[in-house]
């Protein structure tokens, strides 16, 4: 066996099960429950992100060309902000929750005791592979849990980087990193956790929740979908196309969960539309975007193949109005707009994930609705209009994790918002307390002395316990005394 043989062999679904088992002996010796622990880790990824800013940027870059902006402003700096709430909060989301009690249990008292689950697997995604691995784990630690944290393969020098860092400023006995591919997920997932926690595909997705099953496993699931945007006429067209390209090509060239996906607006309206996106485009990346260095690439040749399929359909090869110009060999496509795309195409297939933002065009606004809700579930949708009663109908009717109102992204910041899918674009929700409460089981506790022992529990039954029995399960304070002195109900 050669040495590249044996080193593949390194992590197993035995060398899996040993990791479980040591953070699980930490986990039930009680480290991990106390507040001060919980304090010291979170601290400590503050410390990690303030000591390694560098050399975070350049791992993003290498993975990704990710602009230094964007990796400040999306990857540490929301990072940050995440661990700055849950150290201002932690004391709070920790305390129990007392709650009333009925007279069917009086005298007693009862409250809510927040407890971590265990031992829980993170696994993440490559387009934003620094803020979607740590940003889970802050909530699992700030829980009391232990944690393995699985980064993505397909940014590998973020995953290094990543292995290296938390090595080196966590506590090992209850965090730990496994790089790897498929077969190193596979045996993580062959062993029992107490909760997965999964941003990525479907496709993959589906393999985690089955996966789960077998042990009865909580997961929770970070998707996407193809998340709309809809343009009234009513609106400042310069601010939205801003807020749309911001959304769009500002967050990895669209390579993001929550990047707007396609556009519906009116026939009439569609030009204006395109002619705005078009200005901005250039004033934003210029004449020649593939040259330009706030757009990052397209983070391997398999997607890149996969969004020159989708641009080379038949049914949208002759819809493109503005870019479309790619560089195999550097992995870059321009920002590219196609309109008056059909929805049987490919593009309107599958989640883009990449920069082409194909239009669709619907004679009334209110037609948009329709072709939402045709579809799956999307993490988010957007709406752009000065219109309220549209704007009201559009929040009750379509269906998505979130919404936002003549913005696009917004919400993702926003620690007291739930951030999390709906149907096939996720299941359970995350960021600021959320986080913690998906790290967490909600136990019940009621307390009881020994006073006030009501023989009518207890046998033999007999009619006069049966009538108070009802009473005090469904009834109120009349309907008790009504029971006890052998009253009728009735009027």
């Amino acid at each position: 066996m050669s040495g590249d043989e044996s080193q593949k062999k390194v992590f197993d679904a035995e060398a899996a099960s040993l990791v479980v088992n040591e953070l699980r002996g930490s986990f039930t010796s009680g480290t991990t429950r106390s507040y001060e622990w919980r304090v010291s880790q979170v601290k400590a990824l503050l410390k990690l992100v303030a000591d390694n800013e560098e050399q975070i940027t350049d791992a993003l870059r290498s993975d990704l060309d990710k602009p230094p902006l964007e990796t400040v402003v999306y990857e540490i700096g929301m990072l940050k902000n995440s661990c700055e709430v849950t150290l201002k909060e932690l004391k709070h989301w920790m305390t129990p929750e007392k709650v009333k009690t009925s007279i069917a249990v009086f005298p007693s008292t009862a409250e809510i005791v927040p407890e971590p689950l265990g031992v829980v697997l993170v696994i993440s995604a490559w387009n934003y592979p620094f803020l979607l691995s740590l940003d889970p784990v802050v909530g699992a630690i700030a829980a009391g849990n232990a944690v393995v944290l699985k980064p993505s393969e397909i940014a590998p020098a973020t995953s290094s980087l990543l292995a290296k860092l938390l090595e080196k400023y966590m506590d090992n006995s209850s965090i730990r990193v496994v790089e790897g591919a498929v077969e190193e997920t596979t045996a993580l997932l062959q062993q029992k956790w107490d909760k997965i926690f999964y941003t990525g595909n479907g496709r993959v997705g589906r393999i985690v929740m089955t996966a789960a099953a077998k042990n009865l496993t909580p997961v929770v699931l970070e998707l996407g979908g193809k998340s709309p945007v809809v343009v009234d006429s009513n609106i400042n067209l310069q601010v939205a196309a801003r807020r749309i390209i911001s959304g769009k090509w500002g967050l990895n060239n669209g390579q993001a969960c929550i990047s707007p996906d396609y556009v519906i607006t009116t026939k009439d309206y569609a030009p204006k539309l395109v002619d705005a996106l078009k200005t901005e485009l250039e004033n934003f990346y210029g004449k020649n975007p593939l040259e330009s260095k706030d757009l990052s690439r397209i983070v391997n040749s398999n997607h890149f193949a996969r969004l020159t399929k989708l641009l080379e359909d038949d049914k949208v090869s002759d819809k493109i109005v503005y870019g479309g110009e790619k560089d195999e060999s550097k992995l870059r496509i321009a920002p590219t707009i196609l309109l008056d795309v059909p929805q049987d195409s490919l593009v309107m297939g599958e989640e883009i994930f990449g920069p082409l933002l194909p239009i669709i065009t619907v004679e009334k606004l209110e037609e948009s609705i329709d072709v939402i809700n045709s579809g799956t579930k999307p993490l988010a949708a957007y709406l752009f209009t000065t219109d309220n009663k549209f704007k009201e109908q559009f929040v009750t009717t379509v269906s998505a994790g979130g919404v936002l109102v003549n913005d696009t992204v917004l919400h993702l910041v926003v620690h007291t918002l739930p951030f999390g899918g709906v149907g096939e674009s996720g299941m359970g929700a995350y960021h600021g307390k959320f986080s913690f409460d998906a790290f967490t089981h909600k136990k019940s506790v009621l307390y009881r002395g020994f006073t006030g022992d009501a023989s009518i529990r207890y046998p033999p039954y007999t009619n006069t316990k049966l009538r108070l029995m009802k009473a005090l399960i469904g009834g109120g304070g009349l309907d008790i005394v009504r029971a006890l002195f052998g009253w009728s109900t009735k009027a």
